[in-house]
């Protein structure tokens, strides 16, 4: 498996100096080949590959000098990058997307370099980068596996380096549990067996903050000001931490539902076309998104089954005798069946259709996994450290 490791690096004033010159070449290298397949296309009708333009690079060495003071694995990392975009670009046409063009790089939204293979190392406390040099770095936690690609990211003027290795799985032992989670705004998450998770909203939390920062930025009209830098970068730092603290938070809930269960069923929703309707804020705030990503990765390394299942009607259908109606869901919270008379809460008698529905999928492939249902009482859930 690949896992990727992210640790602070702490460069001195002449290695940020070759940092951000670096980072100012292959962005400039990067719109210049953006400009050449426009070009081309435009003129001549010609596509131009990715391949095509790596094959320009020694001459662009000759040519422009300061470009041999770069990795050249660096260099054709930027030109697949755009290859990757302009890929991406035909897929959405195909498939009847927005198609997106990639777009020209500005000086704020190139902020990385990546060493896809080579020409780096780790110590306890240096990083090695070719043409840069011995970088302090922080080592937090240790490294596991096979160092394979090395990323140099800049963000709100701190540097960070990712590695991704190459780890082995390392398989949970059986519960014998399984749990179906149905997610919301009110509540983060609700298990079918009747635990609730705190929304913790941290998006909201912070607006009070996020408006004063965001007015002090628009008093400031000139925008090649230090002060409005200055400004800008505030305001940076708040949304970092607001992503930092969703970030740790869904780390933490999904690592307690991998621990817990071999079966995990959860909703299969359109994230995306949720977050452009009238609750949009609320939606982007909880991140389900980056949840069930999480979720995925963290139960694929330990040997656990995450299954998304339709949600249509699961919150309509009772689950004692599967009666569907709008009207059995007498509130937010409420659920009686029109035709059985069962009562339970609306949230959980979601989450434990949402089971029901991923059970079969399980079973069609030899591999049962039961578990009683629990009266538990509504309470938050205890989240352990990961």
């Amino acid at each position: 498996m690949l896992k990727a490791f992210r640790y602070r690096l702490y460069p001195t004033k002449t290695q940020e100096t070759a940092l951000l010159e670096q980072l100012r070449l292959c962005r400039n290298l990067y719109n210049c080949a953006l400009q050449e397949r426009r070009d081309a296309y435009k003129k001549a009708g010609k596509t131009i590959t990715g391949y095509d333009q790596m094959k320009h690079l020694s001459e662009i060495k000759e040519a422009l000098p300061e470009y041999k003071g770069i990795h050249s694995q660096v260099l054709q990392d930027v030109l697949k990058r755009l290859d990757k975009a302009f890929k991406a670009f035909f897929r959405r046409i195909k498939s009847g997307e927005k198609p997106g063009y990639p777009r020209f790089q500005g000086r704020d939204r190139f902020d990385s370099i990546c060493y896809p293979q080579s020409g780096f190392s780790l110590s306890d406390k240096t990083a090695f980068f070719s043409k840069i040099g011995n970088i302090r770095v922080r080592l937090h936690r240790p490294i596991e596996g096979t160092i394979k690609i090395a990323t140099i990211r800049r963000e709100c003027g701190e540097w960070y380096v990712s590695y991704v290795c190459e780890v082995e799985a390392t398989p949970l032992p059986e519960t014998g549990s399984s749990v179906g989670v149905d997610v919301g705004t009110t509540w983060f998450c609700i298990t079918s067996d009747g635990e609730f998770t705190q929304n913790p909203r941290y998006f909201q939390t912070a607006m009070k903050k996020l408006r004063v920062a965001q007015r002090s930025v628009s008093r400031k009209k000139n925008k090649r000001s230090n002060r409005r830098r200055k400004a800008v970068q505030h305001v940076a730092k708040l949304h970092r931490k607001v992503s930092r603290q969703r970030l740790d938070f869904h780390h933490r809930t999904a690592v307690k539902l991998v621990r817990e269960n071999d079966l995990i069923a959860h909703e299969g929703l359109n994230v995306e076309g949720m977050g452009r309707g009238n609750l949009a804020r609320s939606i982007h705030d909880v991140g389900w998104s980056q949840f069930f990503s999480l979720l995925s990765q963290k139960a694929e390394c330990a040997a656990r089954k995450v299954i998304a299942v339709d949600p249509r009607y699961t919150s309509q259908a009772c689950h004692q005798c599967g009666h569907t109606c709008k009207g059995n869901r007498v509130s937010q919270s409420r659920f009686v069946c029109m035709a059985c008379g069962h009562t339970d809460n609306a949230d959980v008698n979601a989450a434990r259709n949402i089971l029901a529905r991923a059970l079969p999928s399980v079973e069609n492939v030899g591999q049962q996994v039961k578990r009683p249902l629990r009266s538990r009482a509504h309470t938050a859930l205890a989240v352990e450290p990961w």
